[in-house]
């Protein structure tokens, strides 16, 4: 067969659950429940650190950009996987495709690399508080966050470009609920072994780099909190952080255990794996997204009187 860049494809077809319909309604009801709290926990996180002047910090101003990254990363797949449940047709056109591929791609090299900003941030806050206020000045941190959405952006272009540029010849079915690329890729009728070293590459720059990282400044954080001669203030120091090392480890533990677990032999196996990564990725997916905000605000002060006070703002505004 000779090289061709033109596909016989015009769409594809999402399998999802087929196969398992006594999931569907429990599905779409817990999927939909978790999609309504991240559009709210993820826009109250970013209005009141839009409109409240304290939280006009470093901190918040990643927050915020994690909490709109959240809500795009879910929004380009969720709205799509819930259709899916009501319609017997299960498809998504071949562009379609493409633009979810690209929006999830970007959306989780941005956080990748936003979540290592997050740590630098955590570590001169605790290890250099001194100059805290120089080092992460407005001048700093704003090119920092938009340095994190154009490496994910380039990255996830160059990903999808190579993607969908492969013929597929017939076959259209992907066996996932999204174009999760290396479902499509499996579907291409063409050699891969370039995507597989440009994603290989792209883990390497978007997922190891940044693990070793943030390991390494929270070794430099723990280090400096032990050493703090009172226990209230190592507690202080350690509640200024554990909120990031809890997300840091729900969104790359749950990658890790995607993508590092041993592959089943056997056909039952294979079967059950395949359900079982499908469940992985609705909790990578949605779950990770809809604690963030909780993780960020069930202990924070600070997020608690800005919505408070917001709200407070409101019933004044309207009782005049």
């Amino acid at each position: 067969m000779g090289k061709s860049n033109q596909s016989s494809v015009t769409e594809f077809v999402l399998l999802g659950l087929t196969g398992y319909p006594q999931l569907e309604a429990i599905y779409f009801v817990m999927v939909l429940c978790m999609y309504l709290v991240i559009l709210l926990g993820n826009g109250v996180i970013i209005t009141v650190s839009v409109y409240d002047s304290h939280l006009h910090t470093p901190m918040y101003f990643f927050l915020s950009n994690l909490s709109f990254l959240d809500i795009c990363y879910t929004s380009s797949s969720i709205p799509l996987f819930l259709s899916s449940f009501l319609f017997s047709k299960k498809t998504i056109s071949f562009s379609g495709c493409g633009v979810q591929m690209f929006l999830s791609f970007a959306m989780g090299a941005t956080e990748c690399i936003l979540l290592s900003m997050m740590a630098f941030d955590r570590y001169v806050a605790i290890c250099n508080p001194l100059r805290y206020s120089i080092i992460m000045s407005k001048a700093s941190y704003v090119p920092m966050a938009a340095g994190s959405w154009i490496a994910g952006g380039v990255n996830s272009m160059l990903q999808t470009s190579l993607a969908m540029r492969l013929p597929f010849c017939g076959d259209n079915v992907i066996n996932h609920f999204t174009c999760e690329i290396l479902a499509v890729l499996k579907l291409a009728c063409a050699d891969v072994s370039i995507n597989v070293i440009s994603l290989a590459v792209a883990n390497v720059i978007f997922v190891v780099i940044p693990v070793i990282f943030i390991f390494v400044t929270y070794v430099f954080i723990l280090s400096t909190i032990l050493r703090i001669p009172s226990a209230e203030g190592r507690r202080k120091a350690f509640s200024t952080c554990s909120a990031h090392l809890t997300v840091v480890i729900l969104f790359y533990g749950t990658i890790l255990f995607m993508y590092a677990k041993p592959k089943a032999k056997d056909s039952s196996g294979a079967d059950k794996e395949r359900v079982t990564d499908k469940m992985i990725s609705v909790f990578y997916g949605v779950v990770t997204p809809m604690l963030n905000p909780l993780i960020y605000s069930l202990r924070n002060k600070d997020v608690k009187a800005a919505v408070k006070n917001i709200l407070c703002q409101k019933r004044l505004s309207q009782g005049m």
